[in-house]
């Protein structure tokens, strides 16, 4: 035998035995799936393999599905692992809507599962709150709120803590707003119909009036949730907030009326100031006139108009006009 045909066939040999340990490992998967209903050709074994899907993954699927009597084929569990979903899950999802009788078809509970990946929740869970309602707490306590705090007409605050019974809807599950937009509409609710009472003795006497009004308000419009109930789980009557309001009204009245005075007062005393001003700027005429007296005097003795005898006169005039007052008044006080 020639060299070139040796080399030949040690390769096909070789070719061969990667070959067959290839087959030879999917031979356990595929007798598996053989012997439980839900036979897998070996050629989509093998594409599997080379595609790199976790075959035995694939397998278990679909026997689980078979099993169950859901008629699942291998490629459709293998799109979806390729899509990023979680097969075992949606599988027992679909097993599950199934045994309670709701309508569920492979497509949906595949696109319910990867819309719910990576928000904590999976497709088992809302397929099981489908058939057995949750109670969501309403305010959620893990946002830090324990109460709904509404405001009635009279004043008065009422404090509220409401449950909410919600039942899956996977119809509108994939697009649907989720539980937050729930708590949000229910809280809004609540507020509004305790604004709308005349006083707050009337939600105490019937606070199912709260739940009734806030049910028929149709909150779980375009969710993902049908609303079963709303039930008022604890009433309490908080602060007066309308008498605080007042309260902080007056304060307010009083603050400005002081500035308002305070302005006033101001205005005052710089027209007492201006007018201080203005009498000292008169006296200070006074005393200019009276400077000019003698001056005048002085004149009128060089021109004679004013002679020795009338300045006496003028002088005992004065004199005497001073012993009068100074009988009138010997206190000095005038």
């Amino acid at each position: 035998m020639s060299i070139p045909v040796l080399g030949v066939v040690i390769v096909v040999a070789i070719v061969g035995l990667i070959v067959f340990a290839i087959v030879f490992s999917l031979v356990g998967a595929w007798v598996k799936a053989m012997f439980n209903g839900a036979p897998v050709p070996l050629s989509k074994l093998v594409a599997l393999k080379f595609a790199s899907i976790p075959y035995n993954l694939i397998v278990d699927a679909r026997i689980t599905a078979v099993r169950a009597g859901i008629a699942l084929d291998a490629d459709q569990i293998a799109s979806h692992f390729q899509a990023g979903g979680n097969v075992v899950p949606t599988v027992q999802a679909l097993i599950a809507a199934q045994k309670a009788g709701i309508e569920l078809g492979w497509d949906r509970a595949c696109a319910i599962d990867l819309a719910t990946k990576g928000s904590g929740k999976s497709v088992v869970e809302a397929v099981r709150t489908s058939v057995d309602p949750k109670v969501i707490d309403c305010p959620n306590p893990e946002g830090g709120r324990t109460t709904i705090d509404g405001v009635a007409k009279d004043g008065i605050q009422v404090k509220v803590k409401a449950r909410v019974t919600v039942r899956t809807n996977l119809d509108r599950f994939v697009g649907g707003a989720k539980e937050d937009t729930i708590i949000a509409r229910v809280g809004e609710g609540i507020v509004s119909t305790i604004g709308s009472a005349e006083t707050y003795k009337v939600v105490l006497e019937s606070p199912d009036s709260i739940s009734k009004t806030v049910l028929a308000r149709g909150l779980d419009v375009g969710s993902a949730f049908e609303i079963l109930s709303i039930d008022i789980a604890d009433v309490d009557v908080g602060e007066n907030v309308g008498a605080k309001l007042q309260e902080a009204q007056a304060e307010a009245n009083k603050n400005m009326a002081q500035a308002q005075a305070e302005i006033r007062r101001a205005a005052a005393v710089a027209v007492e100031q201006e007018m201080k001003a203005r009498v000292q700027e008169m006296q200070a005429k006074v005393v200019e006139a009276q400077a000019q007296v003698p001056l005048a005097m002085a004149e009128a003795f060089r021109s004679g108009r004013l002679g020795v005898m009338d300045y006496y006169k003028m002088e005992n005039v004065q004199a005497d006009t001073s012993m009068r007052s100074s009988i009138a008044h010997p206190d000095g006080k005038k």
